[in-house]
Order: C-alpha cells, then sequence, then structure tokens
C-alpha cells in the first residue's frame, strides 16, 4: 500500500538511526575512556565488584608506601648503631691498653681523656639520629597528658607544650617559687633549675608570646604561653610560681608502630621501639666505667663488652625488621598487581572488540541514512498517482 500520510518506512528507518546513534556514542564513550564500566547504569553489579577491588589496590598502594617510609627509619637508625659499635670497640681497645701494666695512672688519663670523647660521641649520635623530628635512640616516650597537673591545668599554668628528647619514664615535679624568675624540675634522682628572668616580662610571660623552659639534663622543653598566645582558644596566662608542685608524667610511647596493613588488626601493625642508647642510658650504662687504673680498666672491659653486645643485639633486631617490611612491599606489590588485573577484567574495555562494533554502527549508520531516502522515493510515487 502507499500512502502518503503516514511513511511507515521512515519511521521505521528514523528508529534503526535513533538506535545505530545511541550506539555509536556509547563505542565514542568506552574507546574515548578505555573503560567498559563508566556508570552503574553500563554494569551494576561489575561496578560494585570493581569498586571494591579498587578501594583494596588503594590501601595496598598506601601499605607499601607506609613500609617503604619504616624502612627509611630504620636505615637513619641502623647507619647511627653501626656508628656507635665503631666507637664501642675503640673505647674497648682504649680499655685493653689501660689494662697493660707496663702504664703508669698519668698515662691511662690520656687514655680516660679519650674513652670520655668516645662516650660523649654516644651520646651524640644518640641525640642526632632523627627522622621527622623523632629522636630514634634516646628511647620513645611521651608525656600523659590526662594524668600530668602540669598539662591538664594549663589554663592556670600556661604550659601549651612538652618536648621530650630522651626522658626517662617516671613523675617529674615542678618546683617554682614565685617572685625569684626561676623553674626547678625533677625526677627524684635528677633535678634542674633554669632561670626565666630574662625570658619573662617581669613575672609573666608577655601577652600574646610564648617561651620555652629548656631542662636539657632531663630531656624535656616546657613552652608556656602568655595571654592570648595560643591560638585555638587563647587560654594560658604563666605567672611566675603557677608551676609549683605540678607534674609531668612520662610514659613509654607507642610511637614505634608501623602501620602495613588496612586494619588495626595485630597482623597489619608492627611494634618497633629501641631502647635509650646513650652511653648514659640504662641499655649502656657507660657512665662510671673508668680507666683511671688498672683495676677499673680491666672492670671497664666487662661493661664495654656488655654494651657491644647490647647494640649488636639491637642492630641485629633492626636488620630483621627491615627483611620483614621488605617482605611486606613485595607480598603488597603483589596483592596490587593480581588486585589491578582483577578490576582491569571487569571494568576495562576490550578495544578490540568495541572497534569491531564501533564500525559496525557507523556502516548501520550509513546504511540507515541511504534506506531513509528510499522512504521517501516511496511517498513521492504515491503522488505521482494523483
Amino acid at each position: 500500500m502507499l500512502s502518503t500520510y503516514n511513511n511507515i518506512l521512515a519511521i521505521n528507518v528514523r528508529r534503526s538511526i535513533t538506535k545505530n546513534k545511541a550506539r555509536t556514542q556509547e563505542h565514542v564513550e568506552t574507546l574515548g575512556s578505555g573503560l567498559r564500566v563508566k556508570r552503574a547504569s553500563n554494569d551494576a553489579a561489575g561496578l560494585s565488584v570493581s569498586e571494591g577491588l579498587r578501594s583494596q589496590v588503594t590501601r595496598l598502594g598506601q601499605n607499601v608506601r607506609n613500609a617503604e617510609q619504616a624502612s627509611d627509619l630504620l636505615r637513619v637508625a641502623s647507619g647511627s648503631l653501626e656508628e656507635a659499635s665503631e666507637i664501642l670497640q675503640r673505647m674497648r681497645v682504649l680499655a685493653m691498653q689501660a689494662s697493660d701494666g707496663t702504664l703508669v695512672d698519668s698515662q691511662r688519663e690520656i687514655l680516660q681523656a679519650e674513652f670520655n670523647q668516645g662516650r660523649a660521641a654516644i651520646d651524640r649520635v644518640a641525640q642526632a639520629t632523627v627522622y621527622n623530628n623523632r629522636i630514634l635512640l634516646a628511647g620513645f616516650t611521651e608525656v600523659d597528658a590526662d594524668i600530668s597537673t602540669a598539662v591538664s591545668g594549663a589554663a592556670e599554668t600556661g604550659v601549651v607544650a612538652v618536648a621530650l628528647s630522651g626522658a626517662e619514664e617516671g613523675t617529674y615535679t615542678f618546683v617554682d617559687s614565685a617572685g625569684d624568675g626561676t623553674i626547678t624540675l625533677g625526677d627524684g634522682v635528677t633535678t634542674q633549675t633554669v632561670d626565666m628572668n630574662v625570658a619573662l616580662d617581669g613575672d609573666r610571660v608577655a601577652e600574646g608570646t610564648k617561651t620555652t623552659a629548656n631542662f636539657d639534663r632531663l630531656g624535656v622543653q616546657v613552652t608556656l604561653a602568655g595571654v592570648g598566645a595560643r591560638k585555638d582558644d587563647g587560654i594560658g596566662d604563666y605567672v611566675d610560681g603557677d608551676l609549683n608542685g605540678r607534674t609531668l608524667v612520662v610514659t613509654e610511647s607507642d610511637s614505634g608502630l608501623f602501620q602495613i596493613g588496612p586494619s588495626t588488626a595485630e597482623e597489619d601493625q608492627i611494634r618497633f621501639r629501641l631502647p635509650d642508647l646513650r652511653a648514659s642510658g640504662d641499655a649502656l650504662n657507660l657512665n662510671k666505667i673508668s680507666l683511671s687504673s688498672q683495676q677499673s680498666a680491666r672492670q671497664a672491659l666487662v661493661g664495654i663488652d656488655a654494651a657491644i653486645s647490647r647494640v649488636s643485639v639491637e642492630r641485629g633486631g633492626v636488620g630483621a625488621l627491615m627483611n620483614r617490611l621488605s617482605a611486606n612491599i613485595s607480598f603488597s606489590e603483589n596483592e596490587i598487581e593480581n588486585m589491578t588485573n582483577s578490576e582491569s577484567a571487569i571494568r576495562d574495555a576490550d578495544v578490540a572488540r568495541v572497534s569491531t562494533a564501533f564500525s559496525r554502527s557507523k556502516i548501520l549508520s550509513q546504511a540507515s541514512s541511504a534506506m531513509l531516502t528510499q522512504a521517501f522515493a516511496n511517498a513521492r510515487q504515491a503522488l505521482l498517482l494523483l
């Protein structure tokens, strides 16, 4: 039947052109992005699975970065421990030399002077071994802010920060008499007094400023604020005498914890802690060793050997931990590769297949355009009958 009112052939061809256009647009988006699944409508289940895999890949990538940074930290510690071991070996040679009966005490004093320099060098190495502003070889400690009255009562004491540098665990108490411009801090064994007269404005910290009381022999540095100096709430106004009887409680810190996995489970964390490896620390305990006499030099050999052994043990522990981190990095990178491959299989476009389908859609679009011309020709034949 020939008809001029409804051109069914043209309507049919138009529908085909619309479908081919939609397919062509989809193929262009796929080839342009390289993704088969670009939105949930492409593959709802596939999108959900691939997003989960992407999340795992992201977490694994951060695991690798964390482990690499932990390895960097350990390399810093290992290098310093190696240097400390070299110094201890030299100190042992000095002790052996001082133990020889051919020397007199005046000559041993010369050896003692070099021995003291070696001891100071070990302390220097321990204090200077720093990674990201954290001292690694002077013990890991922190201030418990909840039970340290100098910190919990910051509104009255003006204490806005406490920094530790090899401070021993324990309770430190302030003695701060009003009017004398000094602050004393002690842990029951060692005390240190700091003169604050130059830092204070009269009997208080100047308004809008901060000052520091550095108790270096204890490894404690206390920052005191004046009125309005604390940026978050403005609270804090130290006046001479405010710290009297206040305490700082120093406890073992968990800061030596490496997060190498996506959860807080034990298998995703590595705890790392080096003891206080200063010559004066409890681990090496070289502070009281003397080479001033033949007898004391012989006794010193025992202490030095124990110190060498302790440093060697810590070096071994650091090396073992570095190997563990290396294994974790290799494992995580392997997991990243496998997870990425799985995610790619779901989400990435098969370029060869899509290119074939794209060519097909282009051919069909061209054919549809030709057929639309033919559909209009049928309508013109109907007009010839009039």
